[in-house]
């Protein structure tokens, strides 16, 4: 009997010792790792990074150091969060590979991400439940998934904010864009702006997304704009802004085709405008524009949107020097000196840790800030031992009213009346955009406009996607 009894206790001691090793090597998961603890939130951000088309390494980079700061505080109502991120690499296969990554890694939300492949990285998300949060807009799925939850207009906003810009001040316009899918919808959403200022339909001129000429491109939009089209640097053509000059008037309006302040001083019945939306391959383009134009002096007004021109960008091609001085932008954002985004400033100081990738003025990054503020401000609402899973997280997201983002976007909700009559687009729920211009080098608020809201003429475009 004592034989016995030592020959058992000698086993319990052999499996206890054999299990402590198991937990502590690779034989398994320990039970509070990150992969399954209720304490921690798992969540992605994918961006291409490194290709030879359009980069977002800003918005990744913008997730790592929210990361950063909020475990810093406290994490998200005492969850520890746990940001993966990972290279879309600008290809469907890519886009893919990311979400199958966000599925296997048992992440519960996509957060701030970019990719045009909608189809590839949609699909795999909405099989297991998990939810598409505050997404760049490039790609249709991202606002016809049941599971994407945008936090602006995306291209389709900005694409009609830039019809309703540019129809106020030009008799035509040229469209310079990516000859791609995603692209395929930009002249019918600029269009619909451009009708509801009563301006003829732009000239649609095609490049290939990675092209490093573009001076055909740039030859026919101004054969396009033909001679004596005005332009930016023109008196009067590109009016100076408020004197604050640091953040947009924060009231909204519906678009009319009645003139104003920045279009006083310029004639619509003999302005040509060219406006390009081809991303990093902006400075491409407007490189190529302005050695072409340079003999034929015709300096019609250039535009463009949030992502393709931004502050760094006019910094880098010359401050007041730049190509871009007197340029229109629309963008879904305040710009990026308004108080509104010093949150936002302190958190890139003090924890993005010399990652220059990560800059306050860049759409990338503020989105970003935006969709995690959405994914905080939802978490909130969980009990505090409740469990946070992609499904539940949905659930939560699609009850939802109100949810606030600094005043940088307009209150947000996705609940199904909160859904628009915007073809191809019903998830669009903020179509608001604001009016920029680069001045002295830098971009402000354009004077005598305010904030837009292009719902209304999105829901009368016809059917891009």
């Amino acid at each position: 009997m004592t034989k016995c009894r030592r020959a058992t206790t000698l086993t319990r001691l052999l499996v206890t010792a054999a299990t402590g090793a198991c937990l502590t090597t690779a034989c398994g998961v320990l039970p509070g790792s990150p992969e399954n603890s209720g304490d921690t939130l798992t969540v992605m951000t994918f961006a291409p990074m490194g290709t030879k088309a359009t980069n977002m390494p800003g918005m990744p980079g913008m997730a790592k150091a929210y990361e950063r700061w909020i475990n810093a505080n406290g994490g998200i109502k005492g969850r520890k969060l746990r940001v993966l991120t990972c290279n879309e690499k600008n290809t469907a296969t890519g886009a893919a590979d990311c979400a199958r990554e966000a599925i296997t890694k048992k992440a519960v939300a996509v957060v701030g991400s970019y990719s045009q492949h909608g189809r590839a990285f949609m699909a795999p998300l909405e099989a297991e439940g998990i939810p598409f949060i505050g997404g760049y807009g490039v790609s249709p799925e991202e606002f016809q998934s049941t599971l994407s939850y945008p936090v602006n207009g995306g291209q389709p906003a900005l694409l009609a904010g830039a019809g309703h810009q540019l129809g106020k001040a030009c008799s035509q316009v040229s469209l310079v864009r990516p000859d791609t899918l995603a692209g395929d919808t930009l002249p019918v959403l600029l269009n619909a702006g451009l009708k509801a200022s009563g301006t003829p339909e732009a000239s649609d001129i095609r490049a290939a997304e990675d092209a490093a000429d573009l001076t055909p491109q740039a030859r026919e939009a101004l054969s396009d704009a033909g001679p004596g089209g005005g332009g930016a640097k023109d008196a009067g053509a590109a009016p100076p802004p408020a004197a604050k000059g640091d953040g947009p008037s924060r009231g909204t309006t519906a678009p009319s085709p009645s003139g104003s302040a920045a279009a006083k001083g310029s004639s619509p019945s003999s302005k040509s405008c060219v406006t390009a939306v081809l991303g990093e391959r902006t400075e491409t383009f407007f490189d190529a524009f302005r050695r072409a134009d340079s003999t034929l002096h015709r300096n019609p007004q250039i535009s463009s949107v949030l992502g393709s021109v931004s502050q760094a960008l006019v910094d880098r091609t010359g401050g007041k020097e730049s190509p871009f001085e007197g340029a229109y932008v629309t963008s879904w954002y305040p710009v990026s000196t308004d108080p509104l985004w010093a949150p936002m400033r302190k958190v890139i100081s003090d924890d993005a840790f010399g990652d220059n990738t990560v800059e306050a003025d860049d759409s990338g990054a503020q989105t970003t800030w935006i969709a995690y503020t959405v994914l905080n401000q939802v978490v909130q609402r969980f009990k505090a031992d409740e469990e946070v899973t992609g499904r539940k997280l949905a659930r939560a997201l699609n009850e939802s009213s109100g949810i606030g983002t600094g005043n940088l976007t307009p209150e947000l909700s996705w609940r199904y009346q909160d859904m628009r009559a915007v073809a191809g687009f019903p998830r669009l729920v903020n179509g608001r955009v604001s009016f920029q211009v680069v001045q002295q080098g830098r971009l402000v608020a354009q004077l005598g406009e305010q904030d837009v809201d292009v719902t209304s003429v999105l829901e009368s475009a016809p059917r891009s996607a």
